[in-house]
C-alpha cells in the first residue's frame, strides 16, 4: 500500500498537467463534430494526446481506417520503446498479465517518473498511473461540455490550446539547430500536402506519418548521431 501510495503522490502534478491541457481535446473533439461523450471515452481507452488529436483529424475529415491505422502506429511506437526501457528496471513480482494491463498506461510523463527509480513495482506504478488517467478524462469531460455551452467564436479560440501543448513541447527543444530543422522538415512536407494540388488529395492520416517518417529519416542521414565506442569488458 505504501508504494501505490507513493505513486499516486508522484502522479499528481501530471494529473494536474493532464486536467489543463485535455480540456483542450474535449473542445476540439466536439468542434470536430463529435459528442461529449464520444470524446469522453476516446479519452478513456486512448490515453496519447497527439494520437487521439490526429484520430479525430482523421475521424472528422472522412479518413479511412488504413490512415488511422498508419497514424495511431506512427505516432504511438514510441511507447513500445519506452516499454521495453522500463522493462529494465521492473519488480520481478511485475507479471506478464500485470504488464499487459498497466502497460496501456504509460506516456511520456508516466515513463520519466517512472524511470527514475532503480525498482518499479506493480503497486507504485497502477498508483502513478491513477492520477494522470483521472485528470485526462476529467479534462476531456469539462472540455467537452463547455463546447456544447460556449459560443462558435470562443470555442474555435480555446480549441488552439491543444496545439499550444505541442508548440510547448517542441519550442524549448528547438535550440537544438538539429530538431530546429527536423521540425522545419516536417512542417514544409506538412504544408506540400495541404497546398498541392493533387497531393492534397491524400488523406490526413498518412499525411501526419509520411511528414513525420520522412523528417526522421533526412535529418538520420544528414546528421547521424555518433557511433558509440564498444565499452571495455574484463574477461
Amino acid at each position: 500500500m505504501n508504494n501505490f501510495t507513493s505513486g499516486v503522490k508522484a502522479g499528481i502534478p501530471i494529473g494536474l498537467g493532464y486536467l489543463s491541457v485535455s480540456v483542450g481535446f474535449g473542445i476540439f473533439a466536439v468542434a470536430g463534430g463529435l459528442y461529449w461523450w464520444q470524446a469522453v471515452v476516446i479519452s478513456m481507452l486512448c490515453l496519447t494526446s497527439a494520437g487521439q488529436l490526429a484520430g479525430v483529424r482523421i475521424m472528422t475529415s472522412g479518413g479511412n481506417y488504413v490512415s488511422m491505422l498508419i497514424s495511431q502506429l506512427t505516432i504511438n511506437l514510441r511507447y513500445s520503446f519506452m516499454s521495453i526501457s522500463l522493462s529494465q528496471k521492473l519488480d520481478k513480482k511485475f507479471s506478464m498479465p500485470r504488464k499487459a494491463v498497466l502497460g496501456f498506461f504509460m506516456t511520456d510523463e508516466i515513463f520519466a517518473v517512472a524511470s527514475m527509480k532503480d525498482n518499479v513495482t506493480t503497486a507504485f506504478f497502477a498508483g502513478l498511473s491513477v492520477m494522470p488517467f483521472i485528470g485526462w478524462t476529467l479534462g476531456t469531460l469539462t472540455g467537452a461540455l463547455l463546447g456544447n455551452i460556449l459560443n462558435a467564436a470562443i470555442m474555435s479560440a480555446m480549441g488552439l490550446a491543444i496545439y499550444g501543448m505541442f508548440v510547448a513541447i517542441v519550442v524549448p527543444e528547438m535550440k537544438n539547430k538539429n530538431v530546429l530543422l527536423t521540425a522545419v522538415i516536417a512542417m514544409t512536407i506538412s504544408c506540400i500536402f495541404y497546398y498541392v494540388p493533387m497531393v492534397n488529395k491524400v488523406s490526413i492520416g498518412i499525411a501526419i506519418s509520411i511528414s513525420a517518417i520522412v523528417a526522421a529519416l533526412v535529418m538520420a542521414f544528414l546528421k547521424p548521431l555518433p557511433e558509440l565506442e564498444p565499452e571495455e569488458v574484463d574477461v
